[in-house]
């Protein structure tokens, strides 16, 4: 009995210093799922765009943000965001462009699914 006690103990502070090693880190990280209405996809892929480079390109806490399209349904559209911490992404959902984005494209957006992930491996050989 003893000798189990200790391996259950063992087990959760296993666990427990996994789940601080990735707390630890501070990412926020979301996957984006969004459906766009078809006829305004060129507008709203440019709204996206502008806001994209504007976000990387003045906030340090935004890390990364990719939008790629369903191949066979180009309406269909997945946005990966990595920020540095909390603060970072609630800075960024105060951010002008970011209010300029949400106010310009709301009408395009028919749904949006917001799913927070956590990292297992995240690796990039180049920049896109």
């Amino acid at each position: 009995m003893k000798t189990l006690l200790l391996t259950l103990t063992a087990f959760f502070i296993i666990i427990i210093l996994q789940h601080k090693a990735s707390v630890q880190t501070g990412r926020v990280v979301h996957i984006a799922k969004l459906e766009i209405d078809p006829a305004q996809l060129d507008s709203y892929t440019a709204a996206l765009k502008e806001h994209i480079q504007t976000a990387i390109k003045v906030e340090p806490g935004v890390l990364t943000l990719h939008a790629v399209a369903d191949k066979n349904n180009p309406a269909h559209l997945t946005v990966f965001e990595i920020y540095a911490d909390t603060a970072a992404y609630k800075a960024h959902l105060q951010s002008p462009h970011f209010k300029k984005y949400k106010t310009g494209t709301r009408d395009m957006v028919k749904s949006l699914e917001l799913i927070d992930v956590v990292p297992l491996a995240l690796a990039t050989k180049e920049k896109l």
